[in-house]
C-alpha cells in the first residue's frame, strides 16, 4: 500500500511538474487542471495556414471565373470579349499566386498584413489600389465599370492638389470669413486669454473690467457670463490662462498681480515689495506698476512679472509671501533699465525682456546674473518695446517695437535682426505680435488715431518677411491677437472696446462656431406683467392718504409742532412754569419763597381778617384774659 502512494506522488510530481500538495490546494479552492501548462498557439503557423486557405479560395474562384467567360464565348459568338482582358486577369491572377507562394516560401511575417486576401481585383482598379493606402474591401468591380468610385477618385485628386496648394501657399489657410464681435465696453481692450482648450476667453480694458466670455454657453446675443473689477482702479494690462487652464494670471496698473480661479475668485496676490529699499533683489516684491505678465509653458505653478521698479521677477503659485527669482536688466553703463513687456522661450529655459533702453535682453532661467544673449540697439531707445513672441521651433524671436518697427531675430545669432519692417503705427504698450500655428506667418496690429482711417490686422510671411495679407478690423486701434493653435481662430482687441473673432467654418474648431448656431434665447414673460399695476385693497383710493398738494406747508405745520420738529425748549420767563423752575430760583427755599411767600394772589382786607374773630374773644376770653386776671 505505502508503495503504491509513493509512486501515484511521482507519477503526479513528473506529469503536472508539482508535488501533490498541490492537489490538495486544488481540491480547495476548486481549481480543475490547477499547474497544468497553458496551452501554447503557434502564430506563424496559424498565419501560414490561412495565407494558404485564401490562396485555394482565389484559384478556386478564378477557375469558375474563367469557366463562366468560355461559357459566354461559347453562346455569344457575335459578342467577342477582348482577349486582352482575359489574359491581363490571368496574368494578375497568376502573379498572385506567385507573390502568395513566394512570401509563403520566405516566410516572412511582416510582409503578411500588407498583402491582398480574397479573389483578384480587376485590372483597370489594380493601378489604382496599388496607389491608395486605403485597400478595397468586398468583391471585385465589374470589368467596364466606371462609377461614384472612379469619380470620387478624381475629386480626391482635385482635392489633393487643391490641398498642396492650400500648403504651399499659408494665406489661405488664415480663418477670416466669417467674424463675430463681442463687446467689453467702451474703453480700448488691452489684454486678451484664452484657456490652452480655447472653451472661455477673457478680456481686460482701460475700464477696469475684467469679462468672462463661454463660447459653449453663449447664444447669438454674446453676452459675457461674467464682469469683475479685480485690481480696483488699475487697468489691466495682462491676462493669460496657466497651461492646465484652472487658474489665470492677472497683470494691472498696481505693483501686485493676482491669480484668479476660472470664476473669477481670488487665489492668490503677489506682495507689495519695500520701497525703500534700493537693491531690488532684497524685497520681497515689487514696488511700482506692472507692466506685463505670463505663465512658465511647462511648470503649471510658475509665472512671472515685470515692473517700472526695474525687475523681472519669477513667482511660485505655492509661495505668495516672496518672489522665487529677480532677473535686473542693466543698461549700457550698468544702471537700471525699465522692462516693459517679457515671455519664456517655449521650452520654458530662457527669460527674455524687451526694455525701455531699446533693448532685448535674455537669461537662462536658472542664472539670473548675467544675461545669455543681449541685443542693445534693438529698437529706438526711449520707445517701448511693447511685445516678445517665440516662434513654435523656439528658434525665431519676434519683437514688436514703440519706434512702428516689427522685427525677427534669430536666437544662434543675435547680432543684427533677420529681418524687419517699419511703418506699422504703435501707440500702445501692449500692442501684440504672434506666429500663426503652422509657424509660417508673423501677425500685429497698427494703431490709428481717432477718426484717421481704420486699424489692420498685418499678416507678414516669416522668411521673406513681406506683406502677404491683411484685414481691416475696425475705425480704431488694433491692440491685442491672439491665434489660438487648437481653435485655428483669431482673436483681435481694439481701441474702441470690441473683441472680434474672425474663423473659417471649414478651417477652425468650435469656439465661436459653437455660439453662432444658438439662436437667442426669448425674454421670460414675468418681466413683461410688472408693468401692470398690482392692486391691493390697501391700494384703493378710499384708503389712501391725501396727498399734499405742496410740500411747504406741510414742512411749516411740522416746524410748529415741538414734538415733530425736535424744537428746543426755550428759556423760562418769570417764576416755574409747566413743572420747571425758573433760572435764578434754584433752591427749594427761593421755590416756596416765590411760589407761597411773595404769592400776592390774596386780594383780601387784612384788617377784616383780624377783627373776625373780636367779638368771639370778648364773649370767651379763654387765651389772654384769664392770664391777666390772675
Amino acid at each position: 500500500m505505502e508503495s503504491n502512494t509513493v509512486n501515484k506522488a511521482l507519477t503526479s510530481f513528473t506529469a503536472t511538474g508539482k508535488t501533490s500538495d498541490d492537489g490538495d490546494i486544488a481540491s480547495v479552492m476548486g481549481f480543475s487542471g490547477f499547474g497544468k501548462k497553458a496551452r501554447t498557439f503557434d502564430l506563424d503557423a496559424i498565419f501560414e495556414q490561412t495565407r494558404r486557405t485564401a490562396i485555394e479560395r482565389s484559384q478556386h474562384v478564378l477557375e469558375e471565373r474563367q469557366k463562366e467567360i468560355e461559357m459566354k464565348e461559347e453562346g455569344e459568338s457575335s459578342k467577342s470579349v477582348k482577349p486582352s482582358v482575359q489574359s491581363q486577369r490571368e496574368k494578375a491572377a497568376s502573379s498572385r499566386v506567385q507573390k502568395s507562394d513566394s512570401s509563403s516560401d520566405s516566410g516572412s511575417d511582416s510582409d503578411s498584413d500588407s498583402e491582398l486576401i480574397g479573389p483578384p481585383v480587376p485590372p483597370q482598379h489594380a493601378a489604382q489600389q496599388g496607389d491608395d493606402d486605403d485597400e478595397l474591401v468586398g468583391p471585385p468591380l465589374p470589368p467596364g465599370y466606371t462609377g461614384s468610385t472612379a469619380h470620387s477618385d478624381d475629386d480626391d485628386d482635385e482635392e489633393g492638389e487643391a490641398q498642396d496648394d492650400d500648403d504651399d501657399n499659408p494665406v489661405k489657410r488664415i480663418p477670416d470669413t466669417h467674424e463675430i464681435t463681442l463687446q467689453h465696453g467702451t474703453k480700448t481692450v488691452s489684454a486678451l486669454g484664452l484657456d490652452p482648450s480655447g472653451a472661455r476667453l477673457v478680456s481686460g480694458g482701460y475700464d477696469y473690467d475684467v469679462r468672462f466670455w463661454d463660447f459653449a454657453g453663449m447664444d447669438q446675443a454674446l453676452q459675457a457670463f461674467r464682469s469683475l473689477q479685480p485690481c480696483e482702479c488699475h487697468q489691466i494690462k495682462a491676462l493669460q490662462y496657466s497651461i492646465t487652464g484652472d487658474v489665470m494670471l492677472v497683470v494691472s496698473g498696481n505693483a501686485q498681480a493676482k491669480v484668479l480661479d476660472r470664476d473669477g475668485f481670488s487665489v492668490m496676490e503677489c506682495v507689495k515689495g519695500d520701497q525703500y529699499i534700493v537693491d531690488m533683489a532684497n524685497t520681497k516684491g515689487h514696488t511700482a506698476m506692472l507692466n506685463c505678465g505670463c505663465w512658465h509653458p511647462k511648470i503649471k505653478e510658475e509665472f512671472m512679472t515685470c515692473s517700472n521698479d526695474g525687475t523681472v521677477r519669477t513667482w511660485d503659485l505655492n509661495s505668495e509671501k516672496k518672489h522665487k527669482s529677480v532677473f535686473k536688466p542693466r543698461s549700457f553703463q550698468g544702471k537700471k533699465v525699465i522692462p516693459t513687456c517679457c515671455t519664456y522661450s517655449r521650452d520654458g529655459k530662457l527669460i527674455a525682456a524687451g526694455c525701455q533702453d531699446g533693448s532685448i535682453q535674455i537669461w537662462d532661467r536658472n542664472l539670473s546674473v548675467h544675461t545669455k544673449f543681449h541685443c542693445r540697439q534693438a529698437h529706438t531707445p526711449g520707445s517701448d518695446t511693447s511685445c516678445l513672441s517665440f516662434s513654435y521651433d523656439g528658434t525665431m524671436l519676434a519683437s514688436r517695437g514703440g519706434d512702428d518697427t516689427l522685427k525677427m531675430w534669430d536666437i544662434r545669432n543675435f547680432r543684427k535682426p533677420v529681418n524687419g519692417v517699419s511703418g506699422l503705427t504703435n501707440y500702445f504698450s501692449m500692442t501684440d505680435c504672434c506666429f500663426s500655428p503652422d509657424d509660417k506667418l508673423l501677425v500685429t496690429g497698427t494703431s490709428v488715431k481717432k477718426d484717421e482711417g481704420n486699424g489692420k490686422l498685418v499678416f507678414f510671411d516669416r522668411i521673406s518677411f513681406q506683406r502677404v495679407y491683411e484685414i481691416d478690423v475696425t475705425n480704431a486701434s488694433v491692440v491685442r491677437c491672439l491665434w489660438h493653435p487648437k481653435l485655428n481662430q483669431i482673436m483681435v482687441g481694439t481701441g474702441n472696446g470690441l473683441v472680434k473673432v474672425y474663423y473659417d467654418p471649414v478651417k477652425s474648431h468650435r469656439g465661436a462656431k459653437l455660439c453662432v448656431v444658438k439662436s437667442k434665447r426669448k425674454e421670460k414673460h414675468a418681466e413683461a406683467l410688472t408693468q401692470d399695476y398690482i392692486i391691493t385693497p390697501h391700494a384703493l383710493p378710499m384708503f389712501r392718504e391725501a396727498r399734499q398738494r405742496s410740500t411747504r406747508k406741510q414742512l411749516e405745520k411740522d416746524r410748529l409742532d415741538p414734538k415733530k420738529s425736535h424744537k428746543p425748549e426755550p428759556p423760562v420767563s418769570g417764576p416755574g412754569r409747566g413743572g420747571r423752575v425758573a433760572a435764578h430760583g434754584g433752591t427749594l427755599s427761593s421755590f416756596i419763597v416765590k411760589n407761597i411767600a411773595l404769592d400776592k394772589t390774596d386780594d383780601s382786607n387784612p384788617r377784616e381778617a383780624i377783627l373776625r374773630h373780636a367779638k368771639e374773644a370778648s364773649e370767651n376770653p379763654y387765651w389772654i384774659a384769664p392770664a391777666y386776671t390772675q
